[in-house]
């Protein structure tokens, strides 16, 4: 999927302007897609404020009195009596069976099972999502790569491009948090890849954090500081799963 593909669809998601096959899908690829993550959290971001524009709505006073009218049981009919001779209805035959309620206890008791499956399942998402997120855009300002850093310290490189250095060359990955510091390496490449960036030893990643990836001489930077031209860039921001 290209750049402009995946960022058509995940302003079409946020917008709510999916039909329902297409949401299914669109959520099944969220799973796998980390691009497509980025660009559904960029744009819920631009469209923040215009959700904060919508004015309040005040509910119609007499609203929940139609629903608790609507809710009051209705006074009880007395039943006609049966003839002496008439039988059951097959109706009441299912009402009276045991087996039946068996099985509808059955079946509730597994779908309270499922529905704590669902939810630990959740729990465990909302745990292993990023908390930071960084697009490293290119100088075409389009993804090339993204940088997800977790509560738990690890922090991994997503590649979106399908860069390669050139014969005598490597790809190396910086971090920047304090200019008086300055940029440290967190990972050398031959070509972008799906890595866990070295980062034991360092501060946790905050917001703004730079990361870029530059273009150094095979083995990397002789001078532990970029030399080479920046390949691509970008900050750090916050995700929905909180720092």
């Amino acid at each position: 999927m290209s750049a402009d593909e995946r960022d058509r669809l995940a302003s079409e998601y946020v917008l709510g302007l999916l039909d329902p096959e297409e949401m299914r899908l669109c959520e099944e690829r969220l799973e796998r897609d980390a691009g497509l993550v980025v660009q559904v959290d960029l744009w819920r971001a631009r469209l923040a404020e215009l959700d904060a524009t919508a004015a309040p709505v005040t509910p119609d006073p007499a609203q929940w009195a139609r629903i608790e009218a609507a809710l009051r049981p209705v006074a009880a009919v007395p039943p006609k009596p049966r003839p002496a001779a008439a039988r059951p209805s097959r109706m009441a035959h299912w009402w009276d069976s045991l087996g039946l309620w068996r099985g509808y206890g059955l079946a509730a008791s597994a779908a309270l099972v499922l529905l704590a499956l669902g939810t630990a399942h959740l729990a465990r998402q909302a745990a292993q999502a990023p908390v930071l997120v960084a697009v490293l855009l290119s100088d075409e300002n389009q993804p090339a790569a993204v940088v997800n850093a977790f509560r738990d310290g690890r922090t991994e490189l997503l590649a979106l491009s399908a860069l390669k250095a050139p014969a005598g060359k490597s790809l190396q990955v910086w971090t920047l948090w304090d200019r008086a510091r300055g940029p440290v390496s967190v990972g050398l490449l031959e070509a972008m890849d799906n890595v866990q960036l070295s980062v034991e030893g360092l501060p946790r990643p905050a917001v703004e954090q730079l990361y870029e990836v530059t273009l150094e001489p095979a083995g990397g930077s002789p001078t532990g500081r970029p030399t080479g031209p920046i390949l691509m860039k970008g900050n750090a921001s916050p995700t929905g799963a909180g720092i």
